[in-house]
């Protein structure tokens, strides 16, 4: 079992930052940077889960949902790593994905 610690960490500091962000910068497109890592998020665990089916997307519950969504999804993909390299490449896409959102 890899150590996953730092990775949940880095999402719960992003979906802090996403919740204390104000609706004009959800709507400038964090919110749209958060979606599309939440997404990304679900379909590797779900590739990782279940080889050879298909993965279902995310829905979009909205802007102020997207907090919610990045941590279910990153804490649901790190029970599925099994190396330190899956944890640095998963700790990159969240560090990318904040920085684009601009919080």
């Amino acid at each position: 079992m890899v150590d996953t610690t730092r990775l949940t960490q880095a999402v719960d500091h992003f979906a802090d930052r996403l919740r204390a962000a104000p609706q004009s910068r959800l709507q400038r497109g964090a919110a749209a940077e958060a979606l599309a890592l939440a997404r990304e998020m679900t379909r590797r665990a779900q590739l990782a889960e279940e080889p050879g089916v298909e993965p279902r997307e995310m829905p979009d519950a909205g802007m102020f949902a997207v907090a919610d969504q990045i941590t279910v999804a990153v804490h649901d993909f790190a029970l599925v790593l099994v190396s330190e390299a899956d944890v640095s490449e998963a700790l990159e896409l969240v560090a990318e994905a904040q920085k684009r959102a601009g919080v």
